[in-house]
């Protein structure tokens, strides 16, 4: 493992070190809850909206919901990427980040106390350089938590219906050295590629690994875990720091 911590990462970074991270809250007029999350030079706005009603199967049973849209901005790449509207669908990467943002957020919620509405939560990438689903939900849990607070404030719920932090980061295997939260020339050329989502307490919402260019050893992942768990730790103390919960 000392041999890991001598690693030359493209920032200077050492080998277990997350990127900067800055939250810029209220960042938008109309939404609720409104954040731009940067984690280095990726840069997601996050918004959440509310509408008073809940998908049809969801109708007559006192339950909420919550869901997620995800885009990439024109210029987030360093070559323009076409708006999924002027292709007629929704790409496959698109929908799966979006479901993915969806279901971590739902994981942490109590749709009895959410009540018969649906929370919405847009997460555009502005600029993306490694890391846009991870930084997405890092920065829609508190835009969903600022939301939160202002229907607690204007009456719509009596009880906070958010029962945990959550919080996503990516780790991987970059010249056989295991890393924490990817830029995007380390995960465009890394061995292996993990995504994992986590609460609070240390359970496990959702792991995305891939072995990109070599399968990989379950001692390797095992090296993984604890700097994807150290990685998460850190975005959740920046969460309750944002959101006044920790001085």
């Amino acid at each position: 493992m000392a041999e890991k911590k001598r690693i030359e990462r493209l920032d200077g970074r050492n080998w277990d070190q997350g990127r900067a991270v800055s939250v810029t809250r209220h960042f938008t007029k109309h939404a609720l809850g409104s954040v731009l999350m940067e984690v280095g030079e990726t840069r997601v706005l996050c918004t959440a909206m509310v509408e008073e009603s809940v998908p049809p199967f969801l109708r007559g049973q006192g339950k909420g919901w919550v869901s997620a849209e995800y885009d990439m901005l024109p210029s987030s790449t360093d070559t323009r990427k076409r708006r999924d509207r002027n292709r007629g669908k929704i790409d496959g990467r698109t929908m799966e980040i979006q479901r993915l943002i969806g279901r971590s957020l739902r994981s942490v919620v109590n749709m009895e106390i959410l009540g018969e509405r649906t929370i919405w939560l847009d997460c555009d990438v502005i600029q993306a350089d490694g890391g846009t689903r991870t930084t997405a939900i890092t920065g829609a849990f508190i835009a969903l938590q600022d939301a939160v607070t202002a229907m607690l404030s204007d009456g719509r719920l009596s009880q906070n219906p958010i029962e945990g932090f959550v919080a996503a980061t990516s780790v991987g295997i970059w010249h056989n050295q295991p890393i924490l939260d990817l830029c995007y020339q380390e995960d465009s050329h890394a061995e292996v590629d993990m995504n994992l989502v986590m609460t609070e307490d240390g359970r496990i919402i959702e792991i995305q690994g891939t072995g990109e260019e070599r399968p990989f050893t379950k001692e390797e992942f095992d090296q993984l875990m604890p700097l994807a768990e150290k990685g998460i730790d850190a975005l959740i103390a920046v969460e309750k720091k944002t959101l006044g919960l920790l001085s």
